[in-house]
């Protein structure tokens, strides 16, 4: 059966509620958007939001003032900054039930066809940043996520992990080989990007499915959402002079599927609501329209992998050579 896309409206959404959900790169973009639906939901949430730079002018100041919300700067890639940031959000709001694993940085230069020298003479080193924001410092974030649930002191249990993979997560972008190598997790083919909206994919969805088994016995949903071009600032390919919404209008006129952030939020939040029922999505975003392609995935494994193979791999199960920890 073909996996059928569905609309997830913010209007509709009621949940979560009495929550405290934590953002990384919660200042701008799908971040914000997320921050802003989640306090808007219910009087009662609590919303920490970490990045560099304070939330942009855009944010309304119902949100920023409010005693809800929490604004922490803070480098990601810095194991202890992070860390220290997730304290004090615990800290002041006395728990985390919602981690949104969001921030990230988009491809940068081209590493593989660009031959640099160093000071020697010899070939550079290639430039790491892609994956050291938008794979190490995302595993961090899950690691502290997974801390904080698991050592509740309210005596509740569990929570939700969502992270922003994209569609270079199952369709890599060339062009963009490492991004798509951090965010992906299952070879599918290639597809040329006018422009990137990067946050974080062996990558992201690859540990999404690795660590979907644990978290449930631990009462944690761990998913992804995964955007397609998504209206942020970052957007490349514009004329020059030509703003953000004349961009989407004429991309959208030679039928370009584009997201606004905010239909990505909706997503996000809409996943924090499913509690244990989210654990393992993998939500595809294009055009507003979601389709959870994980669980078509997993239907469509006798078709890609065929039966000789997906008999041995399900009979290599069995092997203990990577055993679930808990």
């Amino acid at each position: 059966m073909a996996t059928e896309a569905f609309t997830v409206n913010s209007k509709d959404l009621k949940s979560p509620t009495n929550s405290v959900s934590l953002i990384t790169g919660g200042g701008s973009g799908i971040g914000l958007q997320t921050a802003i639906l989640l306090h808007q939901i219910c009087p009662n949430n609590r919303i920490a939001v970490l990045d560099r730079s304070p939330p942009a002018s855009s944010a309304p100041k119902g949100l920023t003032s409010s005693d809800r919300f929490l604004f922490l700067q803070c480098d990601i890639s810095s194991w202890t900054a992070q860390r220290d940031a997730f304290q004090k959000a615990a800290d002041k709001f006395g728990a985390i039930d919602n981690v949104f694993v969001n921030a990230g940085i988009a491809e940068f230069g081209d590493q593989f066809f660009n031959d640099e020298l160093d000071a020697d003479g010899k070939l550079a080193e290639p430039d790491r940043r892609v994956y050291t924001v938008d794979l190490n410092a995302a595993n961090d974030t899950v690691k502290l996520a997974l801390h904080h649930m698991r050592h509740r002191k309210d005596g509740k249990k569990g929570g939700s992990i969502v992270m922003t993979a994209s569609l270079a997560g199952y369709l890599a972008s060339a062009g963009a080989p490492l991004y798509s190598a951090a965010k992906h997790g299952k070879q599918g083919g290639h597809q040329r990007w006018v422009s990137i909206k990067a946050n974080n994919s062996a990558g992201i969805v690859g540990l999404m499915r690795a660590l979907k088994n644990d978290c449930a016995t631990l009462d944690i949903a761990i998913s992804v959402v995964a955007p397609g071009i998504t209206l942020t600032e970052i957007i490349a390919g514009r004329d020059e002079g030509e703003s953000l919404p004349d961009w989407a209008k004429r991309m959208r006129a030679q039928g370009v599927p584009i997201n606004d952030p905010s239909e990505i939020a909706a997503n996000v939040v809409w996943l924090f609501s499913q509690g244990k029922n989210g654990n393992g999505k993998g939500l595809l975003i294009q055009a507003g329209r979601t389709a959870d392609l994980e669980a078509g995935i997993a239907k469509t494994r006798g078709q890609w992998m065929g039966k000789e193979m997906l008999d041995l791999f399900r009979g290599g199960r069995k092997a203990p050579l990577f055993p679930n920890k808990l």
